[in-house]
């Protein structure tokens, strides 16, 4: 029911929300965001509207405003302002985005922790370390005749040789984190961007955030050596902080290859591609 537009109740259904359901709704008021949460979703329910209060607070313009909170047990829900634009990956020129995109990065890096001084953000270090480390090790030994299994071993034992998760979990000035790296929902007016999707949101560090949206897919589109470029604007900046930025690249590069892994034959090429590049990163201090 959730899948499509419900006229009836004024819902025109949304691309995007993963497992959660986004549609806009033509309130009394004006037209909406609302943001309906996959059963079990109610601490990301919670987590994104405490996060959107906290950035209003703070005087971040580019994330929407939270305008409501349903804790309904069975069908969370955020109520949001609704923001313009078109998805950064979907641009034609998707670069033509980046310095706003690194403008918003730094402006949401100087935000207090605040509320979510315990809370780290979805995907931290220390979780993705130990998902390599435990899930897909054991992943791989479950797979030990499959052809791909002999490499992807020797890719993750060059990485566990690298030092990159000892390096991930000695302990780094805590900063507040969107936990979400994909460009998809980072919205480009022509002028500015602005992001919505702040349900992984927590405290992260600044070098591994770095490398978590440089690494993600979709910012594909974007050539590394821009990225790199504008690495000081996101306190990547310093021998410590360049030594933790590489680090975290090859630990998420690595993280994406162990997705990929598991649709190898679906997604023969990306998985090729992702092979490759975790294979360079491991290879080379920088891209």
């Amino acid at each position: 029911m959730l899948d499509d537009d419900l006229p009836g109740l004024r819902l025109r259904r949304l691309a995007g929300g993963h497992k959660n359901r986004t549609f806009a709704w033509d309130g009394p008021d004006g037209e909406i965001c609302l943001k309906l949460y996959a059963s079990g979703n109610r601490d990301r329910a919670i987590r994104e509207y405490r996060a959107l209060l906290h950035l209003a607070d703070s005087g971040i313009t580019a994330a929407p405003q939270p305008l409501w909170h349903d804790p309904n047990p069975e069908l969370p829900a955020v109520a949001t302002t609704m923001l313009p634009g078109q998805a950064v990956p979907e641009l034609d020129e998707p670069v033509s985005a980046l310095r706003s995109i690194v403008s918003v990065l730094s402006e949401v890096r100087r935000v207090p922790v605040g509320p979510f001084a315990d809370t780290p953000r979805v995907g931290a270090a220390k979780d993705i370390v130990h998902r390599l480390m435990g899930t897909w090790s054991g992943q791989l030994d479950d797979h030990a005749d499959d052809p791909h299994t002999y490499d992807m071993r020797l890719l993750l034992d060059a990485w566990s040789e690298c030092g990159a998760a000892a390096t991930l979990l000695d302990p780094a000035p805590r900063t507040f984190s969107r936990g979400d790296s994909n460009l998809s929902n980072w919205l480009w007016d022509g002028t500015t961007v602005r992001v919505v999707g702040w349900e992984f949101a927590g405290y992260s560090e600044a070098a591994y955030d770095a490398a978590d949206i440089i690494e993600h897919p979709s910012a594909r589109a974007i050539d590394d050596a821009r990225w790199i470029s504008l690495l000081p604007d996101l306190r990547v900046h310093d021998e410590d902080s360049r030594r933790r930025f590489l680090a975290a690249q090859r630990t998420v590069a690595l993280r994406w290859l162990s997705v990929l892994w598991q649709r190898r034959i679906a997604r023969a090429d990306e998985f090729e591609a992702q092979r490759t590049r975790v294979r360079d990163l491991l290879n080379h201090d920088f891209l």
